[in-house]
This record gives C-alpha cells, structure tokens and sequence, in this order.
C-alpha cells in the first residue's frame, strides 16, 4: 500500500503526496471577490507542501451564498485575482482545487462569529433563498422558496458556467459541493440524510458520470441531528464507499495526527485525507508530518536551509500536457497571455 507522501495520479494529474487541504469556508469576502486574505490563506498552505488545496465553498450565484461574505464565482470579474492565487498554488508545487456551492436552504446566514440568524437585506442579506421544499433549515434561518423547474435549471446552468469560470481561472480540480445541508445535499435526501447504502449507490452512479473521487463527509442537513464525533470518526465512510463502489475517496474529520493520517492510507481505507482545521492551526502541517514520518517532502527553496538534510527543492507543477487535454476536452484555451505578462 501507499505512504501519506507517495503521489497520487488522477487522469493527467499527478498529486505530489496524498494530504490535501479541504474548503474552509473563511468569511472574508466582498461581492464574492477573493483578496489578500485568501492568497494568503491558500498560499501559506501551498508553501506548507499540500498536494491539493481547495478553496472555501464557492458560490455559483450571488443568493448561493451561505453569508453575504462568502467567496463566489457567478461573474467572470472573479477569475483575475482567484488566477493569481492559482498561479502561486502551482508555483509551489501543489494542485489548486475550486469547490463550488450553493447553499440552498441555509443562505443569507451569519458569520460563525456572530449572532446567529437570517441576514436582513439592509445588512447585505437577501430574500431570493431557494430549496427543494418550502422548509426551514431552523426557526432563526431563512424561510426558502421552493424551487421550479425553470429555477433547477437556473442553478445548473450556473454550476456549468462556474466551472467554466474555474477552469479559465487555472484550477485543475473541480470539487461539487453536495454535503452539510446545501442545496443539491437537500436533493438528495429525503430526512435529509441518506444511510451509508444509498451513498455507496450513488458513488457508483457518479463513477459511471466521470466522477474521480468522492470526500466523504457527513450531517449538516438537520438542525437536531446528534453525530458522534471523534477522531477519524467519518473514514469508516470514505473506507465502505472506497471498497464497495471501487472509487477513490478522501477520508475527513478530526484528522490531526501524522501517525493517524499515515494509518489511514497504508490500510487502505483511503486514497487520501482531507484535513482541515489541523491546517488552520498549522499551515505547515505536511511539512511537520513527513519529518515526523521520516518520509521525505520537497521543500520550498526560500526555507531550504531550515530543512532536514537531504530534503529536495520544491518544484512548480508541469501543467502542459494537462492544459493540452483541458483544452481539446473543454474547449477552455491555455492562458498564454496571463502567463505571459507574468513571466514579463
């Protein structure tokens, strides 16, 4: 079996080891634009040596939004400033990955910091708060309207353009956001929560569509719902899914320790760990864990002499063979000119 810092080769890309960050959302953003905080935010975990770093979930229209802050992606104005985060990703030798979302039924909520509840529009909030049914997330959020025909489609069409608009952006993955009680998770279940058994079909179905790997997470759809949480405790998820639907998965939650995160992939439960608020308290987790694991991680040259002896260089990611396909596959071209203006 693999080790934490062995790559990962999906399609035509090749991951530099197997930790990869998962979208957090941050709060920071205005009219969805991305800013400093986020190249820093994002960067900083680059530089930390992540073979995959996803953004927060990305709005793909302006009522998608769980906070008026949220960052988003429903206007080709925010492709300028997510391409240069993007480009300092790949600079580090990590793959940039956009999650986009919409968050049904639970937008035009409060910042986690502040006073819970439903944003009122002369705060920034909005009433265009849609759903599958006419049913509150909880008594202080949103009542949502229920959504027609021609309003799902308004929303898949929206996903389509926002992949388009990462694709343009740079970003070489592309994660859908279908878990925690967001809009299409409201779709899919009708407590909302389907079992384990249902969620390996799926996998399946989604496999057949394309679909490389599945990160298995789990609740947010019910205000009440009581989850055991515990270290590792959703990987038994991403491990049934891993076997019975033979798809790779990404294991999530409470995912802290190298040890622990290194087990998980030599016993096969998964392809990869998506850890989260362990690279809010370290944004230099991987580089701490291979040293711990003593497996060796390429450093960026900049901290070199602070490596241990022997580390390598860190090299940026050869994305041209990638582009090459993106574009005869997607019909979205090379960005000759940005990179260009850059070089120069």
């Amino acid at each position: 079996m693999p080790g934490l810092f062995d790559p990962l080769a999906i399609r035509d890309l090749n991951f530099a080891n197997r930790v990869f960050v998962s979208p957090m959302c941050q709060y920071s953003s205005q009219d969805g634009y991305a800013n400093d905080w986020h190249l820093v935010h994002l960067g900083s975990r680059a530089v930390g040596g992540a073979g995959l770093i996803f953004t927060e979930a990305t709005a793909v229209l302006p009522e998608g939004r769980i906070s008026p802050q949220d960052l988003g992606i429903w206007d080709d104005k925010h492709i300028e400033m997510l391409s240069r985060i993007v480009g300092f990703i790949h600079e580090q030798g990590s793959i940039a990955g956009m999650q986009l979302a919409h968050a049904g039924r639970k937008a035009s909520t409060r910042r986690p910091w502040e006073t819970p509840g439903t944003v009122p529009e002369n705060e920034g909030g909005w009433k265009k708060v849609v759903a599958p049914s006419a049913l509150r997330f909880a008594d202080n959020y949103p009542m949502p309207q229920a959504l027609t025909l021609d309003g799902i489609q308004e929303v898949v069409s929206a996903f389509a353009a926002a992949a388009r608009r990462a694709c343009q952006a740079g970003f070489r993955v592309v994660e859908i956001h279908a878990a925690h009680g967001y809009l299409i998770h409201e779709f899919l279940s009708p407590l909302s929560n389907w079992d384990i058994e249902q969620s390996i079909k799926l996998a399946g179905q989604l496999k057949r569509m394309g679909v490389d790997l599945i990160d298995c997470s789990s609740g947010g759809n019910v205000a009440h719902a009581k989850i055991p949480v515990g270290p590792g405790y959703q990987t038994a998820f991403a491990q049934k899914i891993r076997h019975e639907a033979e798809i790779m998965t990404g294991a999530v939650g409470m995912i802290t320790s190298p040890v622990q995160a290194e087990h998980i992939i030599r016993t096969g439960q998964a392809d990869a760990v998506i850890i989260a608020r362990e690279f809010l308290r370290d944004p230099y987790w991987p580089l701490r864990a291979a040293r711990e694991l003593e497996q060796p991680i390429a450093w960026p040259v900049q901290y070199l002499r602070a490596a241990p002896k022997g580390a390598q260089p860190r090299v940026p990611v050869d994305l041209k063979s990638f582009e090459s396909c993106f574009e005869e596959q997607h019909g979205v071209p090379e960005r000759r000119g940005a990179r260009r203006s850059r070089e120069q």
